[in-house]
C-alpha cells in the first residue's frame, strides 16, 4: 500500500534494529484517513471470505480493524489487555508477549461475542514475533470460530512472526513489509496487498 509506505518513509523513526516508531500516524496519534484506507484495503482483500467478525487487540489495532469491519458490514471485537469490572461473564483468555513493551499481557474477549458460527479476520498494527496474532487466534479457537486470515498493517519481515503464523496454516496479508531497520534506515519488501 503506497500511502502507508510513504508515511513510514516520511514520518517513521527507527529507534534501533528492531524498533520502528510510527506514533505520529498509527500507534499514538492516528491518521483517520490513512486508517480508513488501510481498513478498506483489508476489507477488499477478504471481501469474498464470508467474514462475520473482525478481531483485534487494544489499542493500535482498533482503528484499522474498525474501518475493515465497517466496510465488511460486520462487528469488530477488540481483546482487552486488562479485565474490566463490567466483564463478569465467561471470558476467552490467552497470554501475549509484546516485543516492543517487553511484557506479557493476559488478553480476553467475552465468550458471548464469538462462537463456532463465526469466520474471523484478525487485524493488528504490527507483526514482529507473531505473539499478539497467535494469542488472538487462540481466543478464536477457544470459541470454535474459524480464522480466515490475518491482516497486518506493518510487518517486520526480518523477525519470525509470519513464519509462525503460516506454519499454523494461516493466511497473512501485510500492507507494508519491512526487510530491515539496520543503520537507521527502513528497507522494504513488496507488500501483500
Amino acid at each position: 500500500m503506497e500511502e502507508l509506505v510513504r508515511r513510514i518513509k516520511e514520518d517513521g523513526r527507527v529507534l534501533g534494529e528492531g524498533v520502528l516508531k510510527v506514533d505520529s500516524f498509527v500507534t499514538h496519534q492516528v491518521d483517520p484517513d490513512l486508517m480508513e484506507a488501510i481498513g478498506y484495503r483489508f476489507a477488499e482483500v477478504f471481501a469474498q471470505a464470508g467474514i462475520t467478525k473482525v478481531v483485534t487487540i487494544e489499542a493500535s489495532g482498533i482503528a484499522p480493524a474498525l474501518f475493515a469491519a465497517k466496510k465488511l458490514a460486520v462487528p469488530m471485537i477488540f481483546a482487552r489487555k486488562a479485565k474490566s469490572l463490567t466483564m463478569a461473564e465467561e471470558l476467552l483468555t490467552s497470554s501475549v508477549y509484546s516485543f516492543t513493551k517487553q511484557v506479557t499481557s493476559q488478553i480476553s474477549i467475552s465468550r458471548k461475542f464469538l462462537s463456532s458460527d463465526d469466520k474471523v479476520l484478525i487485524i493488528d498494527d504490527f507483526l514482529a514475533n507473531g505473539q499478539a496474532a497467535k494469542g488472538l487466534v487462540e481466543l478464536c479457537q477457544q470459541a470454535g470460530a474459524e480464522v480466515d486470515g490475518i491482516g497486518i498493517v506493518i510487518e517486520k519481515s526480518f523477525q519470525d512472526g509470519r513464519e509462525l503464523l503460516e506454519q499454523m496454516g494461516l493466511r497473512v496479508v501485510s500492507l507494508a513489509r519491512i526487510a530491515s531497520l539496520k543503520n537507521g534506515e527502513v528497507e522494504f519488501l513488496e507488500g501483500d496487498a
